[in-house]
């Protein structure tokens, strides 16, 4: 897992608050209560907790039904904490991720639970679309890139975790 420092902010706002004057800069990284306030007209902003998903091949239950629809929620803290401590983890490191989705993954088909066990029984192929997913979930960001068009000098952003979300 990658690891940025806390309130890191995205390279893109960051680029463009610096660009436009120091003040600018200042309030993109710490907000003042007064820039936050939204106008009596806009609508709130929300926190997105949880992403929907479909997995490339499924997940095979016992009765042999195919489940591929979920949903993924953010992780927090405890969630990446805890599975160090299982003892599975601790002898065989690759094993947090399969620990780790099984804590974040809220729904999956019409499975009444979603566990680590349930994990580790999918497809090499989704295991990999949900480590993924999870990056970019949980990165926000954090996986773009500035870089240069080499023809015309255009500065634009590229995804390195793979497609963004929502696009398949």
């Amino acid at each position: 897992m990658r690891r940025t420092a806390a309130g890191t902010p995205d390279a893109g706002t960051a680029a463009a608050a610096l660009s436009a004057s120091p003040t600018a800069a200042a309030e993109a990284e710490f907000p003042s209560p007064s820039s936050t306030a939204a106008p009596a007209d806009a609508a709130p902003r929300v926190l997105r907790t949880e992403f929907p998903f479909q997995l490339p091949r499924g997940y095979v239950d016992e009765s042999g039904t195919v489940h591929r629809d979920g949903v993924l929620r953010l992780s927090t803290a405890r969630d990446e904490l805890i599975p160090l401590r299982d003892v599975r983890v601790q002898e065989n490191p690759a094993y947090l991720s399969v620990v780790l989705l099984g804590r974040v993954i809220t729904r999956l088909g019409t499975l009444p639970m979603v566990h680590d066990g349930i994990v580790e029984s999918m497809f090499a192929s989704d295991l990999a679309f949900l480590q993924d997913f999870y990056r970019q979930v949980n990165a926000e960001g954090h996986t773009r890139a500035a870089v240069e068009c080499p023809h015309c000098s255009e500065p634009f952003e590229v995804e390195l975790g793979g497609s963004r979300l929502g696009e398949s």
